[in-house]
């Protein structure tokens, strides 16, 4: 479908003031006066009030509010309530006395505040008023022989003010909202909304970006080479079963099979070297007696040559030296002992610890050298993770920045003065472009996009854009196996958990436009309602209290992000004075409402699994285990479960979390790359899921010789875990519906330098 073309430059900006809050309709962003930051609405509420607001304050009806922005669905009765709902709350709007909405009884809602379009330079100053700005710092100092990329001094906190910083302005106000609606009117197949990006529905203007893959299946993890002219990527050739190295031109255009890996073997990670002429990629057989490899082979095809060895159960990240010479690799995966960043020369075949400081709980990944040669970037301590640098030589590592944030690639800018990351929050994952002058950190309107990639030499970006689609499946355990297919629908369902009582199943789900928590009581099939008021993460599943009334959710609620207690049965949603800023998970302690445990991550340090006792205030901090990825509670063992992030295998603590009672469980399970996709029957026996060589998604018990059973040859299990019922007779899991996975390319510009902090 075309979208009319209206000239910009007879339009008013895409910013605007309603009453006494302002609005960024690409951000879909509403800051109202005194609040910490802005907060952000479905794209649907946005709809809502572009139609309000294209009325001019007349009343628009329910049925006209439905047909413009939910045309060609079948919404429940209750969407634009809710829609209402969320506007309320973003323009902190007094239920007894309206100042923004009003409702018309058993008709429809109209817009009371006044209006007022405004310019860049009026939004920028209208946020400056509403909340100050956070200082950018100043520059780090720099040898005179040379001009380096600038830094802060002082650490960059991007995760509450950053938002409410002016962006150059992208789309013009009603060209926005036509597109907007038009864009909810059409099909909402996988395929179209792979497309929303450009359709209107990003969280900041449009990025003039095109797809260079389309053939069916997954292409991803691609490199660029140095002049941007090709790309290389992993993905399955037509007829094979195992991922290989392709390279294609950065045109639409068929691609060439670069690597042949042979058996079992999977080739992944392509790595273009900086003058060009070979590409490094990892080449390993999964399994007890897998092998990993550390391969080199010509741009243009030819003899594949190993250069080293690696970890099968966890393969390493790595990126090319400065130099060209060798690779640098991330702290854990390689043969070699000791903590940190490790260097493997290829003329000696040497590997080399660098001196930074590291400790052996730091998970230190990605590492890139600077465009300039002095510095080494990495990522520390994912999925509360943030960027450091260390002189290329080594030295102390200094932090960069404060995202506490699940980074899904990264890489440079050919100027050096900024980066560009793929940040997962809310999930879905979205490209930021963060200026190392200033602080200033830009959303580059790119939805489910990750892996960036940027020339050496040229300012070109290519990523992957995954559209990976999963439905909840009940599976019974015993007798017949059956699979059962649950709550259909177009939207991505993630984290099924069922209740101890067997009846109440809770789970994530955007089927309304954005991710909510779900709940339904399995007993009436027309139960399936939203719990309203709370965005949870999709790191980890909620956890039911043992009476079954009560939820923990990590999530964005009324007070921000942090720890939520959610009773379904009512839809009340409590934020918890959790001392825990960065949490990523929290379980409740079973016969002990008191306690409560929770995986956070510390300062600069690692992940850490707390005990907390709930009736101090503040909470008291009872005990601690260092360097934990994810834990389950064992009730009938009164232990707690837990792996490590970045390394294979399962330890156990018990309920006190006494540094005495912690030993390892598996040194092989879980593997790094499913560290969430286990679970514990309360009959304390731990299942798992593995890929099989004729099986996607095979359910097998610990300690067991075979798989319990093959849950489904072709589709993938969903890799955040799933859950048992009480009686170990069925398990609730998500399995992939339809996986895609595309290469997006774009130029992209590099910003005039600026003098001083923004």
């Amino acid at each position: 479908m075309s979208i009319p073309s209206i000239p910009s430059s007879s339009l008013p900006s895409a910013r605007l003031r309603v009453g006494d809050c302002t609005v960024d309709m690409p951000l879909r962003e509403i800051h109202a006066p005194g609040a910490r930051r802005p907060r952000r609405v479905t794209p649907k509420a946005i709809g809502v009030l572009a139609a309000l607001i294209e009325q001019g304050g007349r009343v628009v009806s329910r049925d006209a509010l439905l047909a413009q922005v939910w045309a060609g669905t079948m919404p429940s009765d209750d969407v634009v309530t809710q829609a209402i709902t969320q506007l309320r709350k973003a323009f902190d709007d007094e239920r007894g006395n309206p100042r923004y909405i009003e409702t018309i009884a058993k008709y429809g809602y109209r817009l009371l505040a006044p209006v007022e379009w405004l310019d860049e330079g009026g939004f920028a100053q209208e946020l400056h008023a509403q909340s100050p700005r956070q200082s950018a710092g100043n520059q780090a100092a720099a040898p005179a022989s040379a001009k380096p990329p600038r830094y802060p001094q002082s650490p960059v906190d991007v995760r509450g003010d950053w938002r409410m910083i002016a962006i150059a302005l992208g789309v013009a106000a009603l060209a926005f909202v036509l597109v907007l609606l038009w864009s909810l009117r059409g099909d909402r197949t996988p395929q179209a909304a792979s497309h929303s990006a450009q359709a209107g529905e990003t969280n900041a203007p449009s990025a003039n970006y095109r797809l260079i893959t389309s053939v069916p299946g997954i292409e991803s993890s691609p490199s660029l080479s140095p002049d941007a002219a090709l790309v290389a990527y992993v993905a399955t050739p037509a007829g094979q079963r195992r991922t290989a190295i392709l390279v294609q031109t950065t045109d639409p255009s068929p691609p060439r099979q670069l690597s042949h890996p042979e058996g079992e073997a999977w080739d992944s990670a392509p790595a273009w070297s900086p003058n060009g002429r070979e590409i490094a990629f990892l080449r390993v057989v999964p399994g007890g007696d897998g092998d990993c490899k550390v391969m080199v082979l010509p741009s243009n095809g030819g003899t594949e040559r190993v250069v080293g060895d690696c970890d099968p159960r966890n393969p390493p990240s790595f990126d090319w030296t400065y130099d060209g010479r060798g690779l640098v690799f991330g702290s854990r995966g390689t043969p070699v002992g000791g903590a940190g960043l490790r260097l493997l020369d290829f003329a000696s075949g040497e590997w080399r610890l660098l001196d930074y400081g590291a400790t052996a709980d730091d998970v230190d990944f990605t590492p890139r050298y600077s465009p300039d040669g002095r510095w080494i970037v990495f990522v520390r301590n994912s999925p509360v993770g943030d960027l450091f640098r260390i002189p290329s030589t080594g030295g102390r590592a200094q932090r960069l920045t404060r995202l506490h944030a699940d980074i899904r690639g990264w890489d440079w800018m050919p100027d050096g003065r900024s980066i560009v990351l793929a940040r997962w929050s809310g999930s879905e994952s979205r490209l930021l472009q963060l200026d190392l002058d200033s602080g200033l950190v830009r959303d580059m309107g790119l939805q489910d996009a990750m892996e960036p990639t940027i020339a050496a030499r040229t300012p070109a970006l290519a990523f992957t854009e995954a559209r990976n689609y999963f439905g909840i499946h009940r599976v019974a355990l015993g007798g017949r196996h059956e699979v059962e297919r649950m709550f259909a629908s177009s939207g991505r369902d993630r984290l099924p958990v069922i209740a101890p009582d067997n009846r109440q199943l809770v789970f994530t789900s955007d089927r309304s436009g954005e991710f909510g928590l779900w709940w339904t009581d399995l007993r009436r099939p027309d139960s399936l309602r939203l719990v309203n008021g709370l965005r949870p993460e999709s790191w980890h599943p909620p956890d039911w209290s043992r009476d079954s009334r009560r939820l923990l959710v990590v999530g964005e609620g009324d007070g921000g992000f942090g720890l939520y207690e959610v009773t379904p049965s009512s839809g009340q949603v409590v934020r918890l004075p959790s001392p825990e800023e960065n949490v990523v998970q929290a379980l409740y302690v079973p016969a002990d409402d008191r306690r409560v445990l929770m995986v956070a991550g510390v300062d600069d340090g690692p992940l850490r699994l707390a005990l907390y006792d709930r009736r101090a205030q503040p909470w008291r901090l009872v005990s601690a285990i260092s360097d934990v990825a994810v834990a389950r509670v064992d009730e009938a063992g009164q232990r707690v479960l837990f792996a490590r992030p970045g390394r294979p295998g399962l330890w156990q603590a018990d309920l006190d979390l006494t540094a005495g009672s912690v030993r390892q469980v598996d040194a092989e399970v879980p593997e790094v790359a499913r560290y969430r996709a286990w679970s514990v029957g309360s009959d304390g026996r731990i299942y798992y899921f593995e890929r099989t060589t004729d099986c996607a998604s095979a359910l097998r018990r610990l300690g067991d010789e075979k798989p319990l059973l093959c849950v489904d040859r072709n589709r993938r299990s969903g890799p955040s875990g799933f859950s048992l019922s009480p009686r170990n007779d069925a398990i609730y899991v998500t399995l992939s519906l339809w996986d895609g996975g595309d290469i997006g390319f774009m130029p992209l510009t590099i910003q005039p330098e600026v003098v001083g902090s923004q």
